[in-house]
């Protein structure tokens, strides 16, 4: 591609009822951005904050959020702007941008989520030789790992899109995407299909290692109490983290796979992968998990202590 494909303009999708809605668009993505902000934020300045929780796990919570705190930057300012200008269009290497940090972030989540059940399977399987597998050195390569494969594929898959001719101009979608970007080329899409293809085996893979890692856990918690306990108060956050982000990412496809949904679901479908998993996750860690709990809501803690003691009187 040469340089003056990059200074193209792209037509973004127009919500429906833009003109009527507009204010009511505004401020729900506003509060959206703002929540996710503030409960992520919150989080990780608890998790650097408390020496209590400079944990393995803690640390690993941690990237969760400051991950999710980075693919919303990816949508948010942008719909923003949009809303405020009423000009839904993007330039070309801004679309690229904009849809590298969305991906990237997605598959960073499935990467932090595999880092995690490893954790959880040693604290739980293993919970004698945790300090000794989990160290400093090894939380950070590990931290780094989640972080540097996902980056590097979604890297090559921008490198795969950004490089092709452009023919068309119009992004049928609130925001850019990979796939979208590779529709505005009229040459064959082989290469970027294929490799697609391997990133999708590659991260489902990593989602069944997930999966397989927690029916583990589960066989090991039958034989006792204490495995139990640990299991459902750090473990269950965890699953519901995975199946929020299973269910989004099915959503996403099935846009992709269905041609003559409505704009309104077709909108919902896309809006859902941006919206739910970065106000989900912390509210999950945030509410399930005690140690975290008792920092980030201590007054609620606090005033629901003081019911079950009342009660118990």
């Amino acid at each position: 591609m040469d340089n003056v494909s990059y200074s193209m303009i792209l037509t973004l999708m127009v919500p429906k009822e833009t003109k009527s809605y507009l204010h009511v668009y505004f401020i729900c993505f506003l509060a959206l951005y703002l929540l996710i902000l503030s409960i992520n934020i919150r989080l990780v300045m608890v998790f650097i904050m408390e020496k209590a929780l400079h944990e393995p796990m803690y640390m690993f919570l941690c990237h969760v959020c400051i991950n999710g705190v980075y693919g919303a930057s990816g949508f948010y300012p942008k719909i923003l702007s949009d809303l405020i200008l009423d000009s839904y269009v993007i330039s070309f290497h801004m679309c690229a941008l904009q849809a590298y940090v969305i991906y990237s972030s997605l598959l960073s989540e499935i990467t932090i989520l595999t880092v995690m059940a490893y954790d959880r399977y040693v604290a739980i399987c293993k919970p004698l030789e945790y300090h000794s597998k989990l160290t400093k050195d090894t939380c950070v390569k590990l931290i780094l790992f989640s972080w540097i494969v996902p980056n590097c594929f979604c890297i090559t898959a921008a490198l795969f899109s950004n490089l092709r001719p452009i023919c068309k101009y119009h992004i049928d979608k609130l925001y850019c995407d990979n796939w979208s970007i590779v529709k505005l080329s009229c040459v064959s899409s082989f290469v970027n299909n294929v490799f697609g293809y391997a990133i999708i085996v590659i991260f489902f893979s990593f989602i069944v290692l997930i999966i397989v890692s927690y029916f583990k856990l589960i066989s090991a918690c039958k034989a006792s109490l204490e495995s139990r306990r640990k299991f459902w108060q750090t473990c269950l956050p965890h699953i519901l983290s995975l199946m929020n982000f299973t269910f989004s990412i099915l959503f996403d496809s099935i846009r992709y796979g269905a041609n003559d949904i409505s704009e309104g679901l077709r909108n919902f479908l896309a809006l859902e992968l941006v919206i739910v998993p970065p106000v989900f996750n912390p509210l999950i860690y945030g509410l399930n998990i005690k140690a975290v709990r008792k920092r980030v809501f201590p007054s609620c803690v606090a005033a629901s202590e003081n019911v079950l003691k009342r009660v118990k009187t």
